[in-house]
C-alpha cells in the first residue's frame, strides 16, 4: 500500500496546508480517505490523475473533510471525461449533505445524467465492510458535524492504514489504531484540550496504549505547525502536503 497526502492542514489552511485528503493505491487501485474543499486544486498540483480515484473514504462531514466532492464529480463529467466508478463510502446523512453541497455550489447539478457510475454508500459507525480490495472498520468519535463522526480503518489484506478523523481523544481509536502500520493522527494543538480536537501532548501520552508502529501528525493548527519540530521523531511524523510512503 502507498500514501500520499494530498492536503493534511486544517479548515482554516494553517501553514498554508490543502485541507485533509489522503490518497492510497494497492495494486494499482486508487481510493482517498477524505476528499476536502482544496483537494483537487492539490491533485492538479501534484500532477496526480482525479479520474483513478475509485473510492473516497470520508471520515464525518465538514467542509473541509468532503467539500471538494462537488468539483470531483463536475471533474470527471466534464473535464477529464471519467468512465471508471466513483464511489463514496461515508457515515450516515452523507447522500444528504452532499446532494446539499452540490445544490449550493452548481445548482440543479445533482439532476447531472452522470457519464459514469456513481454511487453513495452510508456505513454504520463501528461497523466493516468491503469495498473493493479494502476493508473498512469505522468507529465513532466526538466532534460535532451534524452527523456522526467516525475515524477509519483501512486494510488490503496485508496492510492497514488507519485514520482518527477529527476528534477529542476518546478510547474508541484504540481499536482503530492498535497493529495499524501507519496511524494518520490528527494534532491540532501542541497542548491543552482543544474541543473537538486532541494536542500532542495527549496523543504522545497515549502513543503506547494506541498500539501502532508508527503515528503519522495532521490537521495541526498554527500553534502546532510552529512547534511540529518538538515531536519525538522516533515515533511521530510530521505530515506535509505532497509526502509519500509506503505502508
Amino acid at each position: 500500500m502507498k500514501l500520499k497526502v494530498v492536503g493534511c492542514g486544517d479548515a482554516f489552511g494553517s501553514g498554508g496546508r490543502g485541507n485533509s485528503c489522503y490518497r492510497i493505491e494497492t495494486d494499482g487501485h486508487v481510493a482517498t480517505l477524505d476528499f476536502g474543499a482544496s483537494s483537487l486544486v492539490q491533485m492538479h498540483r501534484f500532477g496526480m490523475d482525479s479520474s483513478a480515484v475509485r473510492q473516497v473514504f470520508i471520515s464525518h462531514l465538514h467542509g473541509d473533510h468532503f467539500g471538494g466532492l462537488p468539483f470531483l464529480l463536475l471533474d470527471g463529467q466534464f473535464v477529464h471525461r471519467r468512465s471508471e466508478s466513483l464511489t463514496i463510502i461515508g457515515p450516515p446523512g452523507t447522500k444528504v449533505r452532499i446532494d446539499a453541497a452540490m445544490d449550493v455550489l452548481f445548482p440543479k447539478m445533482a439532476s447531472n445524467a452522470w457519464r459514469f457510475d456513481f454511487e453513495v454508500k452510508e456505513v454504520e459507525p463501528g461497523s466493516t465492510s468491503r469495498h473493493g480490495p479494502f476493508t473498512l472498520t469505522t468507529a465513532e468519535v466526538i466532534h460535532g458535524s451534524g452527523a456522526p463522526s467516525t475515524a477509519l480503518r483501512v486494510s488490503d489484506g496485508t496492510r492497514t492504514l488507519a485514520f482518527s478523523g477529527d476528534t477529542e481523544w476518546t478510547d474508541a481509536l484504540l481499536p482503530i489504531a492498535h497493529g495499524a502500520d501507519l496511524f494518520i493522527c490528527e494534532c491540532f494543538a501542541f497542548a491543552g484540550s482543544p474541543h473537538g480536537h486532541m494536542a500532542y501532548e495527549t496523543i504522545a501520552a497515549r502513543r503506547e496504549a494506541l498500539g501502532a508502529k508508527h503515528i503519522l501528525l495532521t490537521h495541526m493548527g498554527d500553534e502546532m505547525w510552529a512547534r511540529r519540530d518538538e515531536v519525538d521523531k522516533a515515533h511521530f511524523t510530521v505530515a506535509e502536503d505532497g509526502l509519500e510512503r509506503d505502508i
